[in-house]
């Protein structure tokens, strides 16, 4: 991710000597992302990656690390949080909350075909399943709440069109979320941003999910919505590709079957995921935070895809 909180290798000698990894050999940055400080660490017993959380708490991150550490156990390929000597997962280091995590092999996907959209789906719902018993209890911290705190700090920058249909989305999500219906969705732990970016493949094998620190507990469709809206798009003009969305889709229901009744919430659903990413653009792109390496989304890729998803019927999510 964005590398607002810099580390040396002068900062991190000490600091990894609480673990049983040998000396550290060198450090690099990650550029992309918005987030976090985030830097491959080559130590003598293998390549790690380190994170510094700029944004979440010491009291919010046992959630999302001991949800990775869970899923690990479960044979969901996740980074696993590496312990010190001591045996904890969460540190400290230049004044902020940091963990040490195992290295994915292989690269991420820049252009899905069919394959890798079955690939996601089917790792996805085995996720989803093996997170029901995972006994912590966290909100999706960039769910409806945050939207409706959001949505008034950017309104100022919109044209009108857009501005209108921002509020106009915003309604029609905040009706939709008081439905029984919503409300009988499967829940549990969900990934909640899961882009190309964020899964790593060794030739068309998924070898892992990543960056879980968006991470809470939300409607299991609303993690298929967003990885959907990502993974079975055309980047240009945000259309669906129907081929890679029945690879996906199918590939997750084969695992875990989609029910009746988020059949009936899919579009509402769909809708939304888009809806949070666009929000969350315009928040980064009009009122951006300093870093060291930082290059904003652009909010309009977002905005296509929300016009898209409301003039058009959402893909059956079973046939």
């Amino acid at each position: 991710m964005a590398v607002f909180t810099p580390v040396s290798l002068q900062d991190l000698t000490p600091w990894i000597s609480s673990f049983s990894l040998g000396s550290v050999k060198d450090i690099k940055g990650i550029s992309s992302g918005i987030e976090n400080s985030n830097f491959f660490v080559t130590t003598e017993k293998g390549e790690y990656v380190l994170t510094l959380f700029e944004k979440l708490t010491f009291d919010e991150l046992p959630f999302y690390l001991n949800l990775m550490q869970h899923l690990a156990r479960k044979g969901i390929k996740v980074p696993a949080p590496i312990p010190d000597k001591t045996g904890n997962i969460l540190h400290s280091l230049c004044g902020k909350p940091a963990c040490l995590v195992t290295k994915l092999e292989g690269d991420w996907q820049p252009q899905p075909e069919p394959v890798h959209c079955a690939e996601v789906g089917d790792m996805m719902a085995k996720m989803h399943l093996a997170g029901k018993d995972y006994p912590f209890e966290q909100p999706n911290l960039r769910g409806i709440e945050w939207w409706k705190q959001t949505v008034p700090l950017v309104l100022a920058y919109l044209p009108v069109e857009a501005s209108l249909m921002l509020q106009n989305e915003m309604r029609f999500q905040e009706e939709f979320a008081a439905t029984r219906l919503y409300w009988k969705l499967f829940r549990g732990p969900i990934h909640a941003d899961l882009f190309r970016n964020n899964v790593m493949f060794t030739g068309n094998r998924l070898s892992g999910f990543f960056d879980f620190y968006f991470a809470g507990c939300d409607t299991w469709l609303f993690d298929v919505a967003v990885a959907l809206n990502d993974w079975c798009v055309d980047l240009e003009s945000g259309e669906l590709d129907q081929i890679r969305v029945r690879a996906f889709l199918d590939a997750y229901h084969a695992v875990r079957p989609f029910t009746l009744d988020e059949c009936a919430a899919w579009n509402a659903i769909l809708r939304g995921a888009a809806l949070r990413f666009w929000i969350s653009r315009l928040y980064d792109y009009y009122l951006p935070r300093d870093a060291e390496m930082l290059i904003p989304h652009d909010p309009g890729h977002f905005e296509r895809i929300l016009r898209l998803r409301i003039a058009q019927p959402a893909p059956e999510l079973f046939l």
